[in-house]
C-alpha cells in the first residue's frame, strides 16, 4: 500500500489538522505494517501557483510558451507531484478551513493534480476521471461548526474536495471532521475528540468495504 500524506496547515505545531493526519497515517500503518508512506507538507514546501508557462507542461494553452530553465524544472514539478499521486492507493490530506474554503497552499497542489490525459479526459459524452480506485481521507478542521447547521451552506471546502475528487473519478472519499476549533477550550477539545474517534470508524468504510 502506497499512502501519501498531505499537509498543508500554516499553524505549524499548534495546527489540529496534522496532529490528526499523523494520527491517521499511524492508525492505517498499523494495519499495513508494509505501506510506503510519501509526505508532502505544501507550507513548508510550496508550490508555485500556476502560470501560463506552467500549465502548458500539461496542458493546451492559446499562448507562447517560455521554456526557460525554471519553466522547464517547473514541468518536471508538475510531472513528480501528479505522479505521486497516482501512484499512491490511499491519501490522507490535512485541509483547514480558511475562509470558508480551502488554503490557496493546498490549491496549488490541487491544480498540479488536474492534468488532462492523466487525471482526467475530456470525451464527447462529457470528462471522465481517471483515478477510479484511489481513496482519499481529508483531515477537515474549522473553527466554526458547519456539518448538519444553519452555515453548512458556507462550507465551500468539503464541498469543494468532495467534487475535485469526483471530477478525478474518485468516489471514496472520507472526512475526519474537528470543528468548533477556534471556540472554547471546551468546545475545542470535544471537537478534537470527537475526530480522533472517528478514524478508526473512516478507515474502517475506505478499507473493509
Amino acid at each position: 500500500m502506497n499512502i501519501l500524506h498531505i499537509d498543508s496547515s500554516i499553524s505549524g505545531e499548534y495546527s489540529i489538522s496534522r496532529q490528526l493526519t499523523a494520527e491517521v497515517v499511524r492508525a492505517l500503518t498499523s494495519r499495513h505494517n508494509d505501506a510506503i508512506v510519501t509526505y508532502r507538507d505544501v507550507v513548508e514546501k510550496p508550490i508555485g501557483h500556476l502560470t501560463g508557462n506552467i500549465a502548458a507542461g500539461f496542458r493546451p494553452l492559446r499562448t507562447e510558451t517560455l521554456l526557460t530553465p525554471e519553466v522547464t524544472a517547473e514541468h518536471a514539478w508538475s510531472a513528480r507531484l501528479v505522479n505521486e499521486f497516482l501512484d499512491s492507493d490511499i491519501v490522507v490530506i490535512g485541509a483547514p478551513m480558511y475562509n470558508f474554503s480551502v488554503s490557496s497552499q493546498l490549491k496549488t497542489w490541487l491544480d498540479r493534480l488536474a492534468q488532462p490525459g492523466k487525471t482526467f479526459s475530456y470525451t464527447p459524452d462529457g470528462p471522465v476521471g481517471h483515478a477510479a480506485g484511489k481513496k482519499i481521507i481529508v483531515v477537515s478542521s474549522r473553527g466554526g461548526i458547519y456539518f448538519g447547521t444553519p452555515i453548512a451552506e458556507m462550507d465551500f471546502q468539503e464541498k469543494y474536495l468532495q467534487r475535485f475528487f469526483g471530477f478525478l473519478g474518485i468516489e471514496q472519499v472520507e472526512f475526519v471532521r474537528a470543528e468548533g476549533t477556534t471556540r472554547s477550550a471546551e468546545i475545542r477539545e470535544k471537537g478534537v475528540a470527537q475526530a480522533l474517534a472517528s478514524i478508526p470508524v473512516v478507515i474502517a468504510a475506505l478499507l473493509d468495504r
